[in-house]
């Protein structure tokens, strides 16, 4: 079905998004566009703490008096309350060589360019709310860092730093998260972005160390839809792009095995983020970006009624 050009949705579509060069102009139209589809505001204001009482004075706002301590004193007295501080969020992303896997031409992004996207919206979408925004690359080792601001201009800084993170090497995605998991004071949002083409056993230790502090765990699984389905016919010759330097096979001969093996490598990975409470989406190179930041929007939700409760 065609979309409209006065539909927001055409911003989402990927075959529009590929066209879109550069990066920041690409998350502020998924996200713009986003936006302006939902019938309401997706974000939650700010959230304050009650501190104090104190006097009140001719010119307080009546707004804050504390009408409960009034019945029973008959004196007024002023609700201070002290700014909570806003959610803290890590972006960390897989720019290893592996990543770059994918055809980056029209209508496609490969896996490198789309996870860098959805880690731009996410970002944009954060620092709207006026949230704390950092930024880890890697692939063997940590590429770029970008410390967590809330300065709606710190999504420059965010961008820059995905724009010069090029795919190469393979990955050490426990080496990493430790990292992470050492330099996230405090509670927060940990968002990884990877095609998760790891050892399992280390990723998982990796993700109990986020758990392990009390972090919000979000993984989006990033693949390509050639890797889900394995569509080649005819004799193909296979680069590696991390390890095995090139195979020459009949792909037919492969390809149950190879989807049979995928199939448990997923569930794999599903179940073992549902053990350890975090929340896990597989997506690929040609889904609407939209469904990420739904996933990403239901998740905030869920944490805001949860500390609601706690409150």
């Amino acid at each position: 079905m065609a979309i409209k050009e006065d539909d927001p949705r055409r911003f989402l579509h990927p075959d529009t998004i590929a066209r879109i060069s550069r990066l920041d102009l690409r998350a502020r139209q998924v996200v713009e566009g986003f936006i302006s589809g939902m019938h309401r505001s997706p974000f939650f204001g700010h959230s304050v703490e009650f501190v104090q009482h104190r006097d009140y004075s001719p010119g307080d706002d009546i707004r804050h008096l504390d009408w409960k301590v009034w019945s029973k004193t008959d004196k007024y007295y002023i609700k201070q309350y002290e700014e909570e501080t806003n959610l803290r969020s890590h972006l960390v992303v897989d720019v290893s060589n592996s990543m770059h896997y994918g055809r980056n031409a029209k209508g496609r992004l490969n896996k490198y360019n789309y996870g860098c996207t959805i880690a731009a919206c996410l970002a944009y979408m954060l620092l709207r709310q006026q949230d704390s925004v950092g930024l880890m690359t890697f692939d063997q080792d940590v590429r770029q860092v970008v410390p967590p601001r809330s300065q709606h201009n710190h999504i420059d800084a965010v961008i820059q730093a995905l724009h010069v993170s090029r795919p190469r090497d393979k990955t050490n995605i426990e080496k990493i998260l430790k990292r992470v998991a050492e330099n996230a004071p405090g509670r927060g949002l940990i968002v990884v972005i990877s095609d998760l083409l790891v050892e399992r056993e280390p990723l998982f230790r990796g993700l109990e160390m986020l758990r392990h502090g009390r972090h919000d765990v979000l993984v989006f699984h990033v693949m390509d839809e050639e890797e889900l389905t394995f569509p080649f016919a005819g004799t193909t010759r296979f680069e590696g792009m991390e390890e095995i330097e090139q195979v020459l096979c009949d792909p037919r001969a492969l390809r149950d095995g190879y989807l049979e093996a995928l199939q448990e490598y997923l569930v794999e990975v599903r179940r073992g983020c549902a053990r350890k409470g975090i929340d896990y989406q597989l997506v690929h190179t040609r889904e609407y970006l939209d469904a990420v930041l739904s996933k990403f929007l239901h998740h905030r939700m869920a944490m805001f009624k949860a500390s609601a409760k706690i409150g």
